[in-house]
């Protein structure tokens, strides 16, 4: 099979779909790998690199993605890549579609097999191809929280753990999944204190055993969170529903009643944003003020440390790159009922019901 990796073009999107290692393994198992010409440079790959293992570079997108079979991607389609897709091509990548009507729309006329990372599901309900990606969105979120939190980028100038002698900052994560954590365990890390609402008691049973009285739980409910934000300094935005849009948790009432300088970080913006207002940003504009809060809301914040998150996801979908190289999509699906609700369009039909479900559709 011909797998193609074409260089990301949305805003500072610097991963790419396939490590060298990566590219070896599937050149190995008898497969031609076309990589664009400076599609791993942002994450520190050189074309001599894919070269190496044997992988083919072709200059254009116009080659990387004609030539494919299958097309691995890091972010989804954007307008100047829809003349793309086509009837015959299997596209695998994340897609976001319920929050991207234009995309969803783009793969029904073009007939093409789509398939989104972020759907791939596992018995046990995880997401083993969102996991990684989690775990880094989850980390950057206090990162860039606390450095919003700096009175020199509009922040109330609140030191996360404060000094001796003075408060911490406190930080609401709403939503205690993967990214939900890493974020709750990055912000006590940084010694602000912690509360993570959810609507799981479980999850929140799980997490107050892992991290004892390091920090606090709350039953998800719109009393408990506009309690919660009100005394807020940062609060972590982690909510994720498989495939569906976001639910709005935080409105527009709960921010205006927050404290001046407080920082929102919506971590759930990919699929829509879980609070009211929020709205995709970029690497380049990250931030926009509502009332007198900051709202930190870019849909693709790993692509800030590619070199550490092209490795990560990677690791992760190689072995579905694998299966569906060795054996087409069809039968690739058959065999592995997980790899199988990734599936989101296909054959101008959309077959995921939480994005007919968000654009008002049916399914096939």
């Amino acid at each position: 099979m011909k797998i193609g990796v074409p260089t990301e073009v949305k805003n500072n999107e610097n991963r790419t779909a396939l490590t060298p290692a990566g590219a070896d393994r599937l050149v190995h198992e008898g497969h031609r790998v076309l990589v664009q010409s400076g599609a791993g440079i942002g994450s520190g790959i050189s074309d001599e690199a894919y070269r190496a293992a044997g992988a083919e570079i072709v200059e254009t997108a116009d080659e990387a993605w004609g030539e494919a079979d299958l097309l691995i991607k890091v972010k989804e389609p954007i307008a100047q890549e829809y003349g793309f897709l086509r009837p015959d091509l299997t596209l695998f990548t994340y897609l976001h579609l319920a929050a991207d009507r234009a995309l969803t729309t783009a793969l029904v006329d073009a007939g093409t097999t789509a398939v989104a990372y972020e759907t791939v599901q596992l018995p046990d309900r995880s997401l083993p191809l969102l996991v990684p990606m989690s775990e880094i969105a989850g980390r950057l979120s206090v990162t860039m929280g606390s450095y919003s939190l700096m009175r020199s980028a509009g922040g109330r100038g609140v030191l996360m753990g404060g000094i001796a002698g003075t408060p911490r900052a406190k930080t609401v994560v709403i939503g205690g999944g993967v990214a939900g954590e890493h974020a709750a365990a990055n912000a006590l890390g940084l010694g602000s204190t912690v509360t993570v609402i959810d609507i799981s008691l479980p999850r929140l049973r799980e997490l107050e055993h892992r991290y004892g009285g390091a920090l606090q739980t709350r039953a998800s409910s719109r009393y408990d969170i506009a309690e919660e934000l009100a005394t807020a300094d940062l609060v972590i935005g982690s909510v994720l529903i498989p495939g569906a849009a976001a639910p709005k948790l935080v409105t527009d009432d709960m921010v205006a009643a927050m404290k001046p300088g407080s920082v929102l970080v919506d971590i759930a913006i990919d699929q829509g944003g879980c609070f009211e207002g929020s709205r995709p940003t970029t690497h380049d504009a990250p931030t926009f003020a509502v009332h007198d809060s900051i709202y930190y809301c870019v849909a693709n914040m790993p692509g800030a440390v590619p070199e550490t998150a092209t490795r990560a996801l990677t690791n992760a979908t190689l072995p579905y790159v694998s299966a569906i190289a060795a054996k087409g999509w069809e039968a690739a699906a058959a065999d592995d009922a997980s790899l199988a609700k990734g599936l989101n369009v296909q054959a101008g039909r959309i077959t995921l019901d939480a994005v007919a479900r968000a654009h008002g559709l049916s399914t096939a």
